[in-house]
C-alpha cells in the first residue's frame, strides 16, 4: 500500500522555487498546508509566529508537536525562554541565514505563521531604526505603571498611522514606536517595511469566512484546554512568565494567568481566549489584505482538503501544475 508520504514524494520537485510565505489568520490550516508543501517541494519550514519562538509555549500557541512534523526540519521554533523578548531584527538576521543555508543545500524555504511584521521583516526591504536602552526603559516603566493604553493614545497623537497598526494592548510595539519617534523625530510608520521584496518570494494567503473560522477557533480553544493548557501555564510561571514583557501577553496565556489568579472561571477563561483569538484573526487578515502581492486561496475545509490547498499553493509558486 502506498503511504501518504510516498504519494507526496512521488510528486515532489527538486527545482528551486522562490521562498513561499504562507500567510493568513490563525486557525486557517497554515501548519497542515506547510507540511504538505514541504513534501511537495523538497522544502523546510521557517516559523514566523512570534509566540512559537518561546520554549514551553506549545499548547497555547498551537505549536506543531515534533511527532507530527513528519521529520521535516522546522526553523525558528523554541529559540527563546519566556523571560526573553522577541526581536524582529534578530529574527530577520537568523531566518535569512536559514534561507541561505537551505538554498545552498538545494532545499526550498516555506515561511509560515500569522505574525505579519515578522513576515514582512524577513521577505521585504526593512532596515531597523536606532535604539536607546535608557529611553526604552523609561517608556517600559511608564507602560507598566500607566498601562499601554495611555501610551497608545500618546502614539496616536504623534503617529496615527502607526497607532492604527498597533494593538492598544501591545506594550512592546507601542514602546518601540515611541522610542523611534523620540530618537529620530520622525513618525515610526515611515520606518515600516515597504511592499518590495528583498528575497524572491511568493505569498500565498489562506482564507475562509468568519463563521467557519470562528467555529474552528472555538473548537481549538476547547482542545487546548483539554490538552493541558493550565498545566503548561503553571510550568511557565515557574520559568518567569509573570515577569515577562512579551510572552505573558500572548493570547491564551494572559487569560489563563487570570484563571490561576481566581479572576476568571474555567468557562470564562475559555470564552475570553476564544474572543481574543477571533479578534486576533481579524487583525491578521487586516494586516495581510492590503498587500497586493498576496495570492489568496480557499483554506482547507478539513484534513482531506489539505492536499488540494498545498497543490494550489505550489502551483502559484510555479513548481507544479494543478
Amino acid at each position: 500500500m502506498t503511504t501518504r508520504h510516498d504519494a507526496s514524494a512521488a510528486h515532489r520537485t527538486d527545482r528551486q522555487v522562490p521562498v513561499i510565505a504562507l500567510v493568513g489568520s490563525t486557525a486557517t490550516g497554515k501548519s497542515a498546508v506547510s507540511l504538505e508543501l514541504a513534501e511537495l517541494l523538497n522544502g523546510e519550514i521557517i516559523n514566523a509566529d512570534s509566540m512559537q519562538f518561546y520554549r514551553g509555549m506549545d499548547i497555547g500557541s498551537a505549536k506543531l508537536p515534533v511527532a507530527e512534523r513528519r521529520g521535516i526540519p522546522h526553523h525558528q521554533l523554541d529559540t527563546l525562554e519566556v523571560s526573553q523578548n522577541a526581536s524582529v531584527a534578530q529574527f530577520q538576521h537568523d531566518a535569512r541565514a536559514d534561507i541561505a543555508d537551505m538554498h545552498a543545500r538545494g532545499k526550498n524555504a516555506i515561511v509560515v505563521g500569522g505574525s505579519g511584521l515578522y513576515h514582512r521583516a524577513l521577505i521585504d526591504h526593512f532596515e531597523f531604526p536606532p535604539t536607546d536602552p535608557a529611553v526604552r526603559r523609561l517608556l517600559e516603566d511608564r507602560a507598566e505603571v500607566e498601562g499601554p493604553g495611555v501610551l497608545h493614545q500618546e502614539l496616536r497623537s504623534l503617529d496615527p498611522v502607526a497607532a492604527d497598526r498597533i494593538d492598544a494592548r501591545n506594550a512592546k510595539r507601542i514602546v518601540r514606536a515611541l522610542e523611534v519617534i523620540q530618537l529620530t523625530g520622525k513618525e515610526f510608520s515611515s520606518s515600516l517595511p515597504q511592499f518590495e521584496y528583498a528575497i524572491p518570494t511568493v505569498q500565498v494567503g489562506l482564507d475562509t469566512d468568519n463563521e467557519v473560522l470562528d467555529a474552528r477557533i472555538d473548537s481549538r480553544v476547547g482542545d487546548m484546554w483539554e490538552a493541558g493548557l493550565v498545566a503548561e501555564v503553571e510550568d511557565l510561571v515557574r520559568k518567569g512568565l509573570r515577569q515577562a514583557t512579551t510572552a505573558r501577553r500572548g493570547v491564551g496565556y494572559a487569560e489563563t494567568l487570570d484563571y490561576l489568579d481566581g479572576i476568571l472561571t474555567a468557562e470564562e477563561t475559555q470564552d475570553r481566549i476564544a474572543m481574543h483569538t477571533r479578534r486576533l484573526a481579524r487583525k491578521q487578515r487586516k494586516w495581510f489584505r492590503p498587500d497586493h502581492r498576496v495570492q489568496w486561496i480557499d483554506a482547507p475545509r478539513d484534513a482531506a482538503d489539505v492536499s488540494r490547498a498545498a497543490r494550489e499553493a505550489a502551483a502559484i509558486a510555479g513548481s507544479l501544475e494543478t
